[in-house]
């Protein structure tokens, strides 16, 4: 069963063929990682299948109905959420608020009852803390909850940013480079989370340069380079496989190799 399938998405840019007949799936509690250089058309991807960008061709499918191209805003009340290589969080916003900002496809209520703040309206209002606060514990952010976001280091924004993105209560989720900028410490507490939320039933779709955490999170990894596949796998395979090696892995082919023992 997968929750989301691609099936020959491609798009261009000018003229020049930025992704091209990519195609895989992704069942419930399966973490697939798309791994690759540079260029090699990891987030344009992602941004075709979270409804960025409108492909070329090809198809995305989630839960086995076609989204191809619906918008994101769509999408996410469909299950589908996503985090992004460059942080996307209110810096001046509260921690806690940050979250309950993830929220709002649930807040389900009338207009006049949250502007004469009734008690229906407190209440949601409650609810939604209550769920912010549970889902920054999950991260390890509780006690920070009512600190400004910017204040936090880097790899903490980064699980805040996470705990966004699981706000939405998705089915599928996207995770652009999560470790990114991280040291050892924070890509260890990163690799547990995304193991843990996979672990609960959500389709993870990953895309990260640190080959350690992929090799030992991944049930499976997709292998771009210029935004072809040019692989498909469990870990162990990819990382020896011999076209990854010279297009990406190089001198990392040894650390995935340790990871998948």
């Amino acid at each position: 069963m997968s929750l989301l399938r691609v099936e020959g998405l491609g798009i261009d840019f000018g003229g020049l063929r930025a992704v091209h007949d990519v195609g895989f799936s992704v069942g419930p509690g399966e973490i697939v990682s798309v791994i690759g250089p540079n260029g090699a058309g990891k987030t344009t991807l992602f941004n075709m299948i979270s409804g960025l960008y409108l492909p070329g061709r090809g198809r995305v499918s989630l839960d086995g109905a076609d989204v191809t191209g619906m918008e994101p805003h769509l999408l996410a009340a469909r299950g589908l959420s996503r985090t992004f290589q460059n942080l996307q969080i209110f810096q001046a916003m509260s921690v806690l608020e940050n979250v309950a900002a993830g929220h709002h496809l649930h807040e389900k209520g009338p207009v006049i009852a949250d502007m004469l703040s009734l008690p229906s309206s407190r209440r949601r209002s409650r609810q939604t803390r209550d769920s912010a606060h549970a889902l920054l514990e999950r991260v390890g952010l509780a006690r920070a909850a009512e600190h400004e976001a910017g204040s936090l280091s880097y790899g903490a924004l980064k699980r805040l940013e996470i705990a966004r993105a699981l706000a939405l209560e998705p089915r599928v989720l996207l995770l652009d480079e999560p470790a990114a900028g991280c040291n050892a410490v924070e890509t260890e507490e990163i690799d547990r989370l995304v193991a843990e939320v996979a672990a609960g039933g959500v389709a993870v779709l990953l895309v990260e340069h640190d080959m350690r955490m992929v090799m030992r999170i991944s049930s499976h990894i997709v292998v771009l380079d210029h935004g072809e596949k040019i692989a498909e796998g469990e870990p162990a395979s990819i990382a020896r496989n011999p076209r990854v090696i010279e297009a990406y892995l190089g001198a990392q082919a040894g650390e995935a190799n340790d990871a998948v023992g």
